[in-house]
């Protein structure tokens, strides 16, 4: 089997019929059909910035529908749900994802799509639900930010048996501050820490923060400085004073693991020899990136990557 693993698509529809072509996926009138031997994975994001939501679902699901490619959630479709769910819980005519302007802002393309609340918005938000939170197989895990044993074995008795979510799941890890929220940020937003007192980073969408995410996948990086292992620019060579369950966070796996979101730029190569990003800035103005995993010859290398 080859797995063609396809990163952060953001509401780019153009750019992923560019890709699947590229790839070698043909449209038969229904959907893409994969070239023989060969499925699509998605990293998840899927919705969010780009002004082609609704093609970019229409064209993932088509696929998935006609068992040409399989999906895992992204922070993104997680955030839409709990955008569009009150807070049965509190019941205080809250929603479990907060309606603030940054929230708002940051989801308005897809729901000047869909229109709040309607039909169609219920349709898709009931269809983001079948997304597993991480996918398996014998050779590898696909999982959008962060693989985490911890938190997934935290989540799992909430989930179906495909590690989806339920509504159940939903409510409780929509509320903050419990070991439920954390473990479902940790999946699917990484691992992110303060930075120093007095520093703040501008991301990508220019929203000014106080906190930046670890690279995860670098070895003991729990006592290498933070100008290593946080993404981000012009950090003093200072450790982290981390919580016990950071300083035993391990990779506890010899399969490879797939990951999205860290909008990374420059040209596509692994992030080791064990763990892959394929999210190179689609949503923004970098390239949708693919990675072509073959199960036969499961070595990882930066000739791999199109995009």
């Amino acid at each position: 089997m080859v797995y063609d693993i396809i990163g952060d698509i953001h509401g780019q529809a153009d750019k992923l019929k560019g890709l699947l072509t590229k790839l070698g996926y043909r449209h038969n009138g229904v959907c893409y059909i994969a070239p023989k031997g060969h499925q699509a994975v998605f990293i998840g994001d899927l919705i969010d910035r780009g002004n082609q939501e609704l093609a970019t679902l229409f064209i993932v699901f088509d696929m998935i529908d006609n068992k040409q490619a399989i999906a895992v959630m992204g922070n993104h479709e997680y955030n839409a749900i709990g955008y569009a769910t009150p807070n049965t819980i509190t019941n205080d005519g809250s929603y479990l994802r907060v309606h603030s302007q940054h929230n708002t802002h940051q989801h308005q393309a897809f729901l000047d799509e869909v229109g709040f609340n309607s039909k169609l918005h219920r349709h898709w938000i009931s269809r983001l639900y079948e997304l597993p939170l991480w996918i398996e197989t014998p050779h590898a895990i696909f999982i959008h930010a962060c693989y985490d044993t911890c938190s997934m074995r935290q989540l799992q008795p909430l989930l179906t048996q495909h590690n989806q979510l339920t509504e159940h799941a939903v409510q409780l890890m929509g509320q903050p501050n419990t070991p439920i929220f954390f473990a479902a940020e940790r999946l699917l937003k990484g691992i992110d820490v303060p930075l120093p007192k007095g520093i703040t980073k501008t991301d990508k969408t220019g929203i000014s923060r106080t906190r930046a995410r670890v690279k995860w996948w670098e070895d003991d990086w729990q006592n290498r400085p933070i100008s290593e292992i946080l993404m981000a620019d012009n950090l003093p060579n200072t450790t982290l004073s981390l919580s016990p369950d950071l300083q035993n966070f391990h990779i506890n796996t010899d399969k490879f693991i797939f990951i999205g979101h860290y909008w990374l730029d420059g040209k596509p190569t692994p992030l080791t020899d064990q763990v892959v990003c394929i999210d190179y800035s689609a949503g923004k103005d970098g390239v949708l990136t693919a990675y072509r995993f073959d199960t036969n010859n499961p070595t990882l290398s930066a000739d791999n990557f199109i995009w």
